[in-house]
């Protein structure tokens, strides 16, 4: 039994006084709010749960700052998909492996506890499946066990290069399966994340562009409870194309053609029209939302107010990896909607505090796209991030102001400990395994560059 003590806590119920959690297994066993601590106590002044991370390509962290140089065109998503082709061509398990670990310490470092995680690199670099089919999942999973992030493994499914059932080309030969080969692959993956007991396993058709739909029908039992997710309606040529093969926009066709529910995300759902939006919001889907991603690839804004008045939900990811913070991916969330809609505080529900509303949305929509817990309660594994309320930007601050500032002033330097299934992982803000980690990370990428 462990006991964690709190000056204040962020509950299901909202800020609590003098609380005393207490832990066993890895799950919270009992909540005491106006309580004193017991001998033994871990004492620590603001307690929040911890963040789910729904979105996540964990090798591209790898490649982070490598495609920022102007190409002999304009650049888009679409270029910057080219250098990403490239990079991942070269990688081995190993690399894979080194760079996710690396990637999963900066999740923790910031407050995510548990990464959703698109995994769609399976075979090597000519395209043969390994021995072992999901080799690659299993590193995945070794990466998540070491650093200790709880995981949601999403094997994707990728048959092809676009709408139609168009033949793959020659730099997605990393990602492709038939629905035979994808089914080995669901049943190893299963078997890769088995002794992990926070684990969840669900499937990620990667995008209407690489699924037909028969397919995409093909697949969706080998969910079985788990979550779904989708890349859908990032880029305006996507949606262009779309309905050049369909007759309707991506958002559209899915809530027609598919058994859209509250197991769906729909990752980016970009650009999208008001009745989509509330189809979306409706079925219960969770908009996955990557707003550093989205801005780094001019991807463009989700619309928020449109899909929030009609009830809608979201979280968060941070998807290419190219800077990782779950603060900063909220603060860009409400900067983006500012930018685009010239207002401020513009991600508002109950709470009159826009980074409590951030807080709340981004933990109840990726718990329930993760097929998680959300929040701090009895029962739940014990997922908490504390903050360091002596960091400048909290100076006269309490409560809901202090989540205000952490995000929109202060960020990932205001982490002081976080704490996965009770285990600690954090300590001052520096992981356990960080130097470890990181040397084993730079060692990769050096000899990957040069390669």
């Amino acid at each position: 039994m462990t006991g964690l003590f709190f000056k204040d806590a962020l509950l299901p119920q909202g800020w609590a006084r003098n609380v005393r959690l207490s832990i066993e297994a890895g799950r919270i066993t009992d909540i005491a709010p106006d309580s004193r601590p017991e001998p033994g106590d871990e004492h620590h002044a603001l307690a929040l749960p911890g963040l789910p991370n729904l979105h996540s390509h964990a090798f591209q962290r790898g490649m982070a700052g490598l495609a920022e140089v102007r190409g002999s065109s304009s650049d888009s998503f679409w270029t910057w998909r080219e250098v990403m082709y490239r990079f991942v061509e070269r990688m081995t398990p190993d690399d894979i492996e080194a760079i996710a670990a690396q990637a999963y310490v900066e999740m923790l470092e910031s407050g995510f506890t548990r990464v959703g995680e698109f995994h769609y690199v399976h075979h090597d670099v000519s395209g043969t499946p390994y021995q072992n089919i999901a080799e690659l999942a299993v590193r995945i999973a070794t990466a998540s066990q070491a650093t200790g992030i709880a995981l949601t493994l999403l094997p994707v499914f990728y048959a092809h290069a676009g709408f139609g059932g168009r033949a793959p080309d020659a730099g997605q030969r990393r990602f492709i399966n038939d629905l035979d080969r994808f089914s080995r692959l669901m049943e190893e993956s299963r078997q890769a994340v088995a002794g992990q007991p926070a684990a969840i396993v669900g499937i990620a058709p990667h995008s209407l562009r690489a699924v037909t739909p028969d397919e995409l029908i093909a697949i969706v039992p080998l969910a079985e409870n788990g979550p779904i997710h989708i890349h859908v309606a990032e880029q305006t040529r996507e949606v262009e194309e779309c309905l050049a093969w369909s007759g309707q926009r991506p958002v559209a066709w899915l809530m027609d053609h598919a058994p859209i529910d509250r197991r769906w995300c729909f990752i980016h759902a970009t650009h999208t029209t008001p009745d989509e939006l509330r189809g979306m919001a409706e079925a219960g889907a969770i908009a996955g939302l990557c707003p550093i991603t989205e801005a780094n690839l001019g991807d463009g804004i989700f619309n928020a107010p449109e899909f929030l008045a009609h009830g809608g939900r979201y979280g968060v990811g941070s998807d290419s990896n190219v800077l990782i913070g779950a603060a900063d991916e909220l603060r860009l969330l409400e900067y983006s909607q500012r930018l685009g809609n010239r207002a401020r505080n513009v991600v508002t529900g109950a709470s009159v505090s826009t980074g409590r509303t951030l807080f709340d949305g981004a933990l109840a929509g990726g718990a329930q796209a993760l097929g998680a817990e959300a929040g701090l309660a009895v029962g739940h594994f014990a997922d908490i991030a504390s903050l360091e309320t002596g960091h400048i930007a909290f100076a006269g601050r309490t409560h809901d102001a202090i989540l205000d500032s952490w995000i929109f002033a202060a960020g990932r330097a205001a982490v002081d400990c976080v704490w996965v299934g009770g285990r600690k992982v954090v300590a001052g803000g520096r992981h356990h395994d960080k130097d470890k980690i990181a040397a084993r990370f730079r060692q990769r990428l050096e000899r990957l560059l040069a390669a």
